[in-house]
């Protein structure tokens, strides 16, 4: 595989960062789902530290990210990375940058001594589904993601 090259966010990415996000959720058709903004990811990303951004670069110039943290598992006994967003953006498809920012994962992963790395995948994009097949990984067909938020999070917390 060619050599990429990736850098780690830093705060003042948080802009770009937000770019990439709104890219994605129109790309999966939930633009009216993100209410980030560059006040909030600032504060998450880089003051608590809740989650980490990588990029991937072509000259110097982003054209993918991956945003992740860590999760653990009580059965392997250690942390693992879950990876929330992957996105490149449409132009550099097929380059190589989405194969190239799982592997800086895994071996992020690697480093840090992770049991796994691991993400979703909305159920209608084939494309991704068949590029995550082909790099190895497996559905957790027994599983159902669960979430609860917003308003029915406050009523479940002052239960």
């Amino acid at each position: 595989m060619e050599e990429f090259k990736f850098r780690f966010a830093e705060k003042s990415d948080v802009g770009l960062i937000l770019q990439f996000i709104r890219d994605l959720a129109e790309y999966e058709k939930m633009s009216d789902e993100v209410v980030a903004t560059e006040e909030l990811l600032g504060e998450w990303l880089f003051e608590k530290k809740s989650a980490e951004v990588v990029f991937a670069l072509e000259d110097g110039r982003e054209v993918g990210f991956a945003l992740f943290f860590h999760n653990f598992s009580t059965f392997l006994g250690r942390a693992g990375i879950y990876l929330e967003d992957l996105f490149v953006k449409p132009e550099y498809r097929g380059k190589g940058y989405g194969k190239g920012l799982i592997k800086k994962l895994a071996q992020i992963a690697v480093e840090r001594g992770c049991g796994r790395l691991e993400w979703s995948c909305l159920d209608w994009n084939t494309p991704s589904i068949e590029f995550y097949k082909s790099l190895g990984a497996v559905p957790m067909e027994d599983w159902t993601v669960y979430r609860v938020t917003g308003d029915t999070l406050t009523t479940l917390a002052e239960r």
